[in-house]
């Protein structure tokens, strides 16, 4: 049985990967591993992705890693270098960053992103994973992420839909949900503006099938 661990530094994106998992590919082994201090101390320090949290990063993986799992997915956006320096150390074995899945089938469609995040520090990491020249406009959608974090959930996606509608309004062609714990908006957001909506428990789940089932 493919076993498949997957590491968070969000609480509110443990479900929705499961869920994605358990529709998707069911025949999957899943191993969740939660650090919630990872976003407070990214947030509260000010030192961005420092050695220190490499190291924490890496002792994540190694212990993923030592129970079996035959693929690591982080599902946290704001901590791209830390999880490219864990998969360099892994050639053996597919490290997903969150998003990686998501840019690429976004990217391939060929048109312009609106790339929309609840969490500040996305923002800073994630443009950057984007190739050269896409042509990409990004928006945080204030408010979202606490409302979430206070059981808000229509708030919080109500939110994202305003966001979304800004982003159409400037030519946007092709909605991309840069968190996990945004899925939950795809269809709203859909509805909304009556575009194609990527989330990354969507493209995550699609690579990781096409990589472990060969």
């Amino acid at each position: 049985m493919t076993r498949i661990a997957l590491i968070h530094a969000l609480a509110h994106s443990v479900a929705p990967i499961n869920d994605e998992l358990e529709r998707e590919w069911p025949q999957a082994q899943r191993m969740n591993l939660l650090d919630d201090s990872l976003s407070a101390d990214l947030a509260r320090s000010g030192q961005g992705l420092d050695a220190a949290m490499h190291q924490r990063f890496e002792a994540l993986a190694a212990y993923a890693e030592g129970t079996g799992a035959q693929a690591i997915l982080f599902t946290c956006s704001a901590f791209g270098s830390c999880i490219e320096a864990v998969a360099a150390r892994r050639p053996h074995m597919p490290v997903l960053k969150p998003n990686e899945a998501m840019v690429a089938e976004v990217v391939g469609q060929g048109a312009r992103v609106g790339l929309i995040a609840s969490f500040a520090p996305t923002l800073a990491s994630m443009p950057s994973e984007f190739p050269t020249g896409t042509d990409l406009r990004t928006a945080l959608a204030e408010g979202a992420m606490h409302a979430l974090n206070e059981g808000n959930t229509a708030r919080h996606d109500a939110l994202v839909v305003q966001v979304a509608q800004v982003l159409a309004s400037q030519g946007c062609q092709v909605i991309a949900l840069a968190q996990f714990s945004m899925a939950r908006a795809q269809v709203a957001v859909q509805q909304a503006v009556g575009l194609p909506v990527f989330t990354t428990p969507g493209s995550a789940v699609r690579a990781l099938r096409q990589r472990l089932l060969v």
